[in-house]
């Protein structure tokens, strides 16, 4: 496989500089351009260089649209949500597919996502994880085979500084529970509890919890009269998801347009 040319949106942040060191690190992939926002002060600062990896021959820059695209063959954007549709908009016109790993999205962006895959391809996930889609499976098959017999929760760690709850993985694994129970994930999820009802059969439990630096950590519990069945992925590092990423990256540029996600990617789906 060739080198393939990509951009990092938002490099300057946590998952930014992950995302530039995966992206110097793969051997099919070159790093073109990181953009940060117009008030950073790492504008034009090499960015190999910012992230202690030596010169890499790439200033960091600021987007200014579909302009800002050119020679490249897949955007990577892990920013924020406020900025989606601009960027997505100017992929569309610059005709460059995009790994979407921004969480918290609208429904009117997620919309908007799926008319803009009409023209690009595009890997929209919640996780880039090989571990977290493996567990997606796990977590389907075990969802099957128990149905509303289990009562399920799902209780997810993240660091402080996260602005979404529940995290975009958490969602994830939710909604692979729902669908292989035939629910509805609106109308079976509860967020937290408090009051004096009792719990209703077929709910999902969702819990949140912020605090710290921790990375990721998920874990779903099926809990029936006499036993429990928990499913857990613990993320040590957010190499892991830059990694995963870049591997999603590659992958999309040699896709049709269309909206994708990781078990794509991963070969995890089953054929319809």
């Amino acid at each position: 496989m060739s080198n393939i040319n990509i951009g990092i949106m938002g490099a300057s942040g946590r998952m930014g500089r992950m995302l530039l060191q995966a992206t110097l690190d793969h051997p099919n992939a070159s790093l073109k351009a990181g953009f940060v926002p117009s008030f950073s002060s790492l504008v034009g600062v090499d960015a190999g260089e910012f992230i202690g990896a030596g010169k890499a021959d790439v200033a960091l820059s600021i987007f200014t649209g579909a302009e800002s695209l050119a020679g490249l063959d897949v955007l990577i954007d892990f920013s924020l949500p406020d900025a989606v549709d601009a960027t997505v908009a100017a992929c569309v016109a610059a005709g460059v597919p995009v790994v979407m790993g921004v969480t918290g999205l609208s429904d009117d962006q997620e919309n908007m996502l799926k008319q803009a895959a009409e023209s690009i391809a595009i890997v929209y996930a919640g996780n880039y994880s090989t571990g977290v889609n493996l567990s997606l499976n796990l977590l389907a098959t075990t969802a099957k085979v128990l149905g509303l017999d289990a009562d399920v929760e799902i209780i997810e760690h993240h660091h402080k500084h996260k602005l979404d709850a529940p995290s975009g993985t958490a969602l994830m694994m939710a909604k692979s529970v729902a669908d292989a129970r035939g629910q509805s994930l609106k109308t079976a999820l509860v967020h937290g509890r408090q009051g004096a009802s009792k719990r209703s059969e077929g709910e999902i439990g969702m819990h949140a919890i912020r605090g710290g630096e921790i990375v990721g950590e998920h874990t779903v519990e099926f809990i029936m009269n006499g036993e429990i069945i928990e499913i857990t992925h613990k993320a040590m590092s957010r190499m892991t998801f830059a990694t995963g990423a870049v591997r999603a990256a590659n992958w999309v540029s040699q896709q049709p347009a269309g909206l994708y996600d990781m078990q794509d990617v991963l070969g995890l789906k089953e054929p319809t």
